[in-house]
């Protein structure tokens, strides 16, 4: 939009200025030509009946027909030709201009005009223009031809005079048109940044819709984005009550299948993959349509995750430790966040050989939370395999692979980015950025 009304401006800048230069053209040549027909009229005063030239007369004159350096003037009649010695050729005569003609208050007076003065035009010996008014004039022995000219530079010089200032004053105007369009596509595009910003804060989970206070053009917006985030609220309960029903409807029947096959292990196995399986798809199910206005406490929850899996590991002699303020606060409510957290730290404590660092810090309007461990690590090669369901790299181990699965899938559908790198001095960092709830410092 600013591009396209800077090229509006410039171009209707432009045209006015060459339609404002060719005005000003016009006005001096008429002007000049009223000058030429004046010399016309003394020249033509000096010519009598019979075509003879009142040299005396024209000698008074002299100063008013050749007023400035280069200014010429020429009678050709039957005695022969007088006048300014370097009077160039001129073109063929123009057919009389009706606008020139209506600019002269009538014929210059002499004996028998033939028709009204017209224009024409000639070079000088050094290439120079000049613009020159001519008439016939009928007399008894024969028709007597006046003419007197002046150099287009008369024409030039008023116009560029006043064309300079013209133009400085038409670039300043389109600076200002160009300002006043930037701040008029800057107001009219507040309200959309400020509901923008509404929507963006909707996700962070610090307000519940957006304002429809707004101008008329986007109240309908407005509405439906409001009717749009009550559907989506209304979606996600469903699905969070119909994830919570099936998980209680299948958790009696999974452990008592357990508990019927305790003394045969294999099947054990098979049963605890079942119920791998489930927890991992019904945590998909119960985000599918998940929403980012919860707004849970980080530090807490990390810390309680930590001590918990620490007791777990304790025969390992596993130190976990967390480094992070108490301000921050992630757009996830506290189930999803332990289970992201939970399967990180859980994995980081099974691999690590001695410590796990768990630390998180305000990134923009993200969360960036990394677990570190000093354990093996992963080679660049598998590191996208780990994170796929049912990927497990240590076959040996008692994971089912489904934990960083579920860890990448969970925080993708919240916005966010599950990352492994190598961790420094060896081992696996896990780098995950979590949607930010509100601002903090």
């Amino acid at each position: 939009m600013i591009l396209i009304s800077g090229a509006a401006i410039l171009l209707a800048l432009l045209l006015a200025g060459w339609g404002l230069a060719s005005a000003l053209e016009g006005i001096v040549m008429r002007g000049l030509d009223q000058r030429l027909d004046s010399e016309i009229a003394v020249l033509a005063s000096a010519v009598d009946k019979q075509g003879a030239v009142d040299r005396t007369r024209i000698a008074q004159r002299r100063g008013l027909l050749e007023p400035e350096p280069g200014w010429r003037w020429r009678i050709a009649g039957p005695d022969g030709v007088i006048g300014s010695d370097d009077f160039p050729p001129l073109a063929a005569p123009h057919p009389p201009d009706p606008i020139a003609r209506n600019s002269v208050p009538g014929p210059p007076p002499g004996p028998n005009p033939v028709e009204p003065p017209h224009p024409a035009e000639g070079r000088t010996e050094q290439g120079a223009r000049i613009h020159a008014r001519q008439i016939a004039i009928a007399s008894t022995r024969g028709p007597v031809t006046i003419a007197a000219a002046a150099p287009r530079a008369v024409v030039a010089r008023p116009i560029r005079a006043a064309v300079v200032p013209l133009l400085a004053m038409l670039a300043g105007l389109g600076v200002l048109l160009a300002a006043a369009s930037l701040v008029q596509l800057r107001l009219g595009l507040r309200p959309l940044r400020r509901m923008r910003d509404q929507v963006a804060d909707i996700r962070a989970g610090t307000r519940a819709r957006v304002d429809e206070d707004q101008p008329t053009e986007l109240r309908p917006l407005a509405a439906e984005l409001n009717a749009l985030t009550a559907d989506s609220e209304r979606a996600l309960t469903a699905a969070r009550a119909s994830a919570a029903n099936l998980a209680h409807a299948l958790k009696t029947p999974v452990a008592t299948l357990a508990l019927d096959l305790a003394n045969d292990p294999p099947r054990t196995e098979q049963v605890a993959r079942i119920d791998a399986t489930i927890r991992h798809h019904l945590a998909r199910a119960r985000v599918q349509l998940g929403t980012s206005r919860a707004a849970t406490a980080l530090r807490p929850a990390i810390e309680d995750l930590a001590h918990a899996i620490a007791r777990i590991h304790a025969d390992r002699g596993i130190t976990i430790t967390t480094d992070m303020t108490d301000a921050l606060m992630v757009a996830i409510d506290a189930q999803d966040l332990d289970e992201v957290a939970g399967n990180l730290i859980d994995n980081a404590a099974r691999h690590a050989r001695t410590a796990v660092a768990i630390m998180a810090v305000a990134d923009g309007r993200q969360i960036r939370l990394s677990v570190t461990d000093d354990g093996p690590g992963i080679p660049e090669a598998d590191r996208i395999r780990a994170t796929q369901a049912g990927a497990r790299l240590d076959e040996g181990g008692d994971g089912h692979g489904f934990g960083l699965a579920i860890a990448r899938e969970l925080v993708a559908l919240h916005g966010g980015e599950l990352m492994l790198d190598e961790a420094p001095g060896g081992g696996l960092s896990a780098i995950v950025t979590l949607p930010r709830a509100a601002r903090t410092e």
